[in-house]
């Protein structure tokens, strides 16, 4: 039996796997999120600290931004080809709208924060003066 401790380490997974699998950028284990969509503290892997990236309202922001134009077009779609009673698209739309979102936010935080441990990025920093 070939020992585990003489393979090469594996290489990280890319932003858009580890986003949407979960996996911690650095190891590729599936430490990512303990909740839904909140994210673990750190690894319990390698110990990278989830902590120090920010991700902020960025996924909410552009998903709300991105599905709220194809659900618009959806439903005006759906008033020109099917003319439904308006009460179709009072219970339609907002359905669907907040299941895409929701469906969609943890990939989108995910991808993100991978990004960010990939590129380094951090808060904004002004260095001191010389």
């Amino acid at each position: 039996m070939e020992n585990v401790l003489s393979q090469p380490p594996s290489p990280p997974p890319g932003p858009i796997a580890a986003g949407l699998n979960g996996l911690c950028p650095r190891c590729g284990a599936r430490t990512m999120f303990a909740g839904v969509i909140r994210f673990a503290d750190r690894c319990a892997a390698c110990g990278l600290d989830y902590t120090s990236f920010n991700v902020g309202d960025g996924p909410a922001a552009f998903l709300t931004l991105i599905i709220g134009a194809i659900v618009a077009g959806g439903a005006i779609a759906v008033e020109l080809i099917f003319s439904p009673p308006w009460w179709v698209h009072v219970l339609l739309w907002p359905a669907i709208t907040l299941a895409l979102i929701l469906g969609s936010l943890r990939a989108a935080k995910g991808v993100l924060l991978a990004l960010e441990v990939r590129t380094a990025a951090r808060e904004g920093r002004i260095a001191p003066p010389r």
